[in-house]
Formats: structure tokens, C-alpha cells, sequence
């Protein structure tokens, strides 16, 4: 009131009131008043599936002289995860600076809704003045809500931005060291496959070699793009007003390091420059040419680039920033997780310290070295199995093919292969207890929705959000349902009465913990209460009828046998009952082997590619057919 009643022109007058405005309702809004030359440009370069085996992470058979040079003027992170051991719920977790175990994504290529009150971290940066460009993978687990990227794809590139003064984020993401790119033949051999370090969970065989070293090969020629770009950044003379993150998106494409939640499937490598200009932004530890084994994850990006620009993390945001205005105390655990791998279903959580790795595992009855038809194409992985069939193999080289103990603790400093199973040490037992507990605090804080079937994740939600139910306890009674998984899963013959009862709960998902909990105990569960399984044949959940079908057509009698193969014989279709149910269902009839066998023309009648489902993982069901009727044939 004061300026306009100065006799101001009512142009100036309007320009005046505009510029208050805007200023009212950024404040409002919590954008910070931040100029565009206050910000500096971040550049993410990312590799696929590969973890620190760089020369800079003191791997002397690795050749990364770019990455090296990086690591020289930046620092490196030794205990960095991906908390995913796999690439589209590791990205998921990026995308959205949350645990996808929250979020109800956790299971390979499915997809879910974020409450709409949560953006997607690129959504922030724009709003705070960046150019955000994604060159060009995006495959996440969430659905995307609005504009996110200001471009995505192969031609998305910082100098398209609309003005050289504009701030910009930009990833390139470099494939080349992708698993698929291991197994691709004929390769010109670059590193020499007899000095290779084979690690001890795998066979010393010449083809493992092979692997191992084409698989270094691909580690060099990502190299050399990185090197590509970072010399691109530096001719456009962007290179001091660039902060630098180099990353791999999770452990290596070789068989028990992709999709598994040990160290060795979780541990990236993660390099970050700052230049002399953005020193302030920094981490509090950040030292050039140096080394940290400060934890941090994917989970952690988002709320860090928000750190760097100015912006306090939004509150929904689980991870922790590491760097900028808004950094946090070093935390001390991170944590992983692993659920459905495309076509095979399982459940397991792990808590990453200084030293030692915790993993729980939540459906132990099943082996680690499951059948998925993709890791499958790797020679590696064919003459691993081969070897274990044909009993060549030592105890380290064994434990892939064997179903899992309900707990795990590896010593990293001591067995950094993960092969020696500290769980059952009493030397140990202080420290089991400690990263019991962190995991139990973990779930909890982030309501892990991933407690349901996963069919149950999104029909409960319907109308809302995994998120959100998890946060009802009406749709989701956690502490019942988390109680019931530890009660199921503990393999104590005591507790199988207890887990009996599971089956009469009212809630479905704990029933189907239940069913879980007498698979897991073999024949003494199965045959002690199979009056409840055969009950269970006919419960109105499918996940509950699979999974007692599938214990007692492994351990039943004959005539239970006989009703739990017709049971999943009814639950295949993926059409009739939708996705779920029928890849459970699939699975149960391949652990079945040849007790399934009446099932093998019906099997064979089935769509590999079913129309109405999904097409993120609509050849799932195909993959199960063909390998089932290939196992029932006895090819």
C-alpha cells in the first residue's frame, strides 16, 4: 500500500504487485529464493551391472584409467549399495528417494501409485530452475504422475537446454555392461582369462573364467565412454560449475551378485567430484582423492540432490542427504531387499554395517539358485548347475543350489565372498542380535508392505496406495502380519502348532504365512497338520491355496497330492485369475516336479504371452511354461 501510494505509473505499479505475488507464493509453496547462477550443473553417468571392480577400488585386474582419474580428484564410497540388487526396483528407489518396499514395488517390473501428494525427485528440480534430462532408461516400478524429465530418451542431452545460464541435471545411463552383454559371443578377449580372480562361490572352470574376464572387458569399454563424456563436459568449459556422480546400478551381471541381496549383489561403485567452486556443497567428510566407507544408498540420491540445490528433502523421503545444506549424521546400516525375480518368486531382507551383513530370509524353503529363465542364458550359470548335479562342487560352490538357513551373517572384512554363515556362531551372537534388531526398527519405520502376496499389495489398495494402506491398520494389520512371517519362517519345530493356527485368522494374509510356515517344515509340517492343508485347498485366497497346494503336493500323501495338483491345475490360468495367483501357481508346479505331470497338457495349452496382463511382465507366465513342460518332458 505504501509503494502504491507513492503516484507510481500503474504499469510499474502492476510489475510491482506481480513481483510481490510471486514472491508471496514461492514462499508459500517452500521454493527456495534461489538464483539460477547459485545452482550447479550435476552430471550422473551410471553403468549397468557392475559393482567396484575398478582399478581405483584397487582391482589390478581391472583397466579403468578414466574412472580412475575421477576417483583421483573426487572420493569413492566403499560401502554404497543399490539396496536393490536388480535394476528396476534399484531404479524405483532413486526415482523416488523411498524404499520400494514402502511403496509396494519391490517386485521386479510391477507398478504402483505413489500417494498423489509425492513427486518424483526430477519434478523438485525443475521447480527449483534445473533442465533435467534422462538419456535414457527409465523402467520404474511407480507410475509416473505429469511431466517429469524436461527430456528422456536417447537424444536427451544437457546442451538442449533452452539457455546456456540455465542449470542443469543430467544422466546418462551406459549399457554395455549389462549381463547380456557377457554371454554375447564371439567375443575378442581382452583380459586374459587365467588370471582372473574367480571368487569362491564359483567353480574355477574355464568357462567361468571366460565370463569373469569378458565381463572386464565390458567394465573397460564403459570406461571409455565415461571418459567420452567427462572430455565433452570439459571442451564446453562446464567442467568447474559441474558436480560429478559415477555409479553402477547394482553388483555385477554374474550369477549370485545381480539379484541377490548379499554385499556382492548390493555393493556399487559410487565416485563423486566436486569442483573448487562447489566445494561448500560437499559432504562434511568429503576429501579429493580419498575414500569413505560411509553408508549410503540409492535411497539416499534424491534427498542428497535436493541437499545440493538448496531444498530441505520432503518429508515422505526415507533416505538421508549426504551432501549440501541439508546433510545428516552418517548413518549406521543400509538396507537391501529382494522380492519377486521376474518370474520366481521370493522374499528376503538384508542390513548392510561397517563390517557385517545381516540377511533374513522369509521364504527359506526355497534355494537361492531359483530357475530364472534370463540368468539361465549365462554360460556361468549352466555350468554351475551342471557341476552341483553332477556333485563336482566343494561346500562354498554348493551353497547357491541349497535353500536358505532364516538367517545370515558374513563377516565382509574377513570372507568378503559371503561364503562362511556366522549366524549360528556364538562369538558372534551380540552382533546377530544388534542387526536383528536395526532390521526389525527398518520394517517397521517404513511400514514394508511387501508382508502381503503380492497380489494382495495391489488389491487392497485399490482406491489408494500401497503407501497408504500400509498405514491402515484396518487393510493392513503390519504387527499381525509381520508376526506371523517371523513365527512361520523361523524353521523351529516348536512353533509348528503356533503356525498351525495361522491357518484359522481371519486375515488372509497371515493364513497365508501360515501355509508358508508348514512348507518350510517339509514333511513334519506337512504331515502333522495336513487336515489344516487340505482345509486351506478351498480358502478364499489363492495365495493361501497355492501355497498349501503346493506343501501338500510335495510332502502329502498320495490322495492329498492328487487334490493339491487338481487345486493348482484350477489357479494356472492367468487369464481367469489374473497374473498372481497364476505365477504362483506355476511355481508351486515346478517345485512339484514330475507330481504335476497330469497338468502337463494343460500347461502346454497356455498362452505364453496372455492378453489382459500387464505387459511389464506379461511374458513372465511364458517363461514358466516353458520351462515347467520342458522339466515334465524330462528334456
Amino acid at each position: 500500500d505504501c509503494l502504491l501510494s507513492r503516484g507510481l505509473g500503474d504499469v510499474y505499479k502492476r510489475q510491482i504487485m506481480n513481483t510481490i505475488t510471486k514472491i508471496l507464493l514461492l514462499c508459500v509453496l517452500g521454493v527456495p529464493l534461489v538464483h539460477a547462477s547459485d545452482l550447479p550443473n550435476i552430471l550422473w553417468i551410471t553403468s549397468e551391472d557392475n559393482g567396484p571392480h575398478l582399478g581405483c577400488y584397487g582391482d589390478k585386474y581391472a583397466t579403468t584409467p578414466n574412472l580412475d582419474a575421477l576417483a583421483k580428484k573426487g572420493m569413492i564410497y566403499t560401502r554404497a549399495i543399490s539396496n536393490a540388487p536388480v535394476c528396476a526396483p534399484a531404479r524405483t528407489t532413486i526415482i523416488s528417494g523411498m524404499y520400494p518396499t514402502s511403496t509396494g514395488s519391490e517386485h521386479m517390473r510391477s507398478m504402483a501409485k505413489l500417494p498423489s501428494s509425492f513427486k518424483m525427485y526430477p519434478s523438485y528440480l525443475r521447480e527449483l530452475g534445473y533442465y533435467c534430462t534422462n538419456n535414457s532408461k527409465e523402467d520404474y516400478n511407480l507410475m509416473k504422475e505429469g511431466e517429469v524429465w524436461d527430456e528422456s530418451g536417447r537424444k536427451a542431452n544437457w546442451e538442449n537446454r533452452p539457455s546456456k545460464d540455465k542449470p542443469f541435471f543430467a544422466i546418462y545411463n551406459f549399457t554395455v555392461s549389462h549381463e547380456s552383454q557377457i554371454r554375447k559371443r564371439p567375443h575378442s578377449q581382452v583380459h586374459d582369462p587365467l588370471k582372473v580372480r574367480v571368487p569362491a562361490y564359483h567353480p574355477d572352470h574355464p568357462e567361468v573364467r571366460k565370463d569373469w574376464a569378458q565381463y572386464y572387458d565390458k567394465i573397460t569399454e564403459m570406461d571409455k565412454m565415461v571418459g567420452a563424456k567427462l572430455k565433452t563436459l570439459k571442451d564446453q568449459g562446464l567442467a568447474e560449475d559441474t558436480i560429478i556422480f559415477y555409479y553402477g546400478d547394482h553388483g555385477s551381471g554374474m550369477p549370485r551378485s545381480k539379484r541377490w541381496p548379499f554385499f556382492s549383489g548390493l555393493n556399487v561403485p559410487l565416485i563423486i567430484h566436486v569442483p573448487e567452486k562447489w566445494k561448500h556443497l560437499a559432504s562434511s567428510d568429503y576429501k579429493a582423492g580419498g575414500s569413505i566407507d560411509r553408508r549410503v544408498g540409492f535411497v539416499d540420491l534424491a534427498p542428497t540432490l535436493l541437499s545440493i540445490a538448496g531444498k530441505k528433502p520432503p518429508a515422505h523421503m526415507q533416505g538421508h542427504a549426504f551432501m549440501g545444506k541439508y546433510e545428516t549424521t552418517e548413518q549406521q546400516y543400509g538396507y537391501g531387499f529382494r522380492g519377486r525375480m521376474d518370474e520366481r518368486y521370493d522374499m528376503v531382507r538384508s542390513v548392510v554395517g561397517e563390517r557385517y551383513i545381516y540377511i533374513r530370509n522369509y521364504m527359506p524353503h526355497k534355494p537361492y539358485g531359483q530357475h530364472v529363465s534370463y540368468m539361465f542364458q549365462t554360460t556361468t550359470t549352466q555350468v554351475w548347475k551342471k557341476l552341483f548335479e553332477e556333485g563336482k562342487l566343494n561346500k562354498a560352490q554348493s551353497h547357491f543350489w541349497k535353500t536358505k538357513p532364516a538367517e545370515e551373517l558374513y563377516d565382509l572384512q574377513k570372507d568378503p565372498d559371503e561364503v562362511t554363515n556366522l549366524a549360528q556362531s556364538q562369538e558372534h551372537a551380540a552382533i546377530l542380535k544388534k542387526m536383528r534388531k536395526a532390521h526389525f526398527s527398518h520394517i517397521r519405520k517404513i511400514r514394508d508392505v511387501g508382508f502381503l502376496p503380492e497380489g494382495e499389495i495391489h488389491s487392497r489398495s485399490i482406491g489408494s496406495t500401497p503407501y497408504e494402506i500400509a498405514r491402515d491398520s484396518n487393510k493392513y494389520p503390519f504387527e499381525k502380519i509381520i508376526s506371523a512371517a517371523e513365527l512361520a519362517t523361523s524353521l523351529k519345530k516348536k512353533d509348528l502348532p503356533e503356525i498351525a493356527q495361522l491357518l484359522m485368522d481371519n486375515d488372509s494374509a497371515v493364513r497365508y504365512w501360515g501355509a508358508i510356515g508348514l512348507l518350510t517344515h517339509k514333511k513334519a509340517g506337512t504331515q502333522a497338520f495336513t487336515k489344516e492343508l487340505l482345509n486351506a485347498l478351498n480358502d478364499k485366497s489363492p495365495y493361501v491355496q497355492a501355497t498349501a497346494a503346493e506343501a501338500l503336493g510335495k510332502f502329502g500323501t498320495k490322495d492329498a497330492q492328487i487334490l493339491a495338483v487338481n487345486t493348482l491345475g484350477k489357479l494356472v490360468d492367468p487369464v481367469k485369475n489374473g497374473c498372481f495367483p497364476s505365477m504362483l501357481a506355476m511355481n508351486a508346479i515346478d517345485h512339484l516336479d514330475n507330481k504335476a505331470k497330469s497338468l502337463l497338457s494343460l500347461i502346454k495349452s497356455m498362452p505364453r504371452t496372455p492378453e489382459g496382463v500387464d505387459k511389464r511382465f506379461q511374458g513372465y507366465v511364458g517363461r514358466l511354461v516353458d520351462t515347467t513342460v520342458t522339466q515334465l518332458e524330462g528334456k
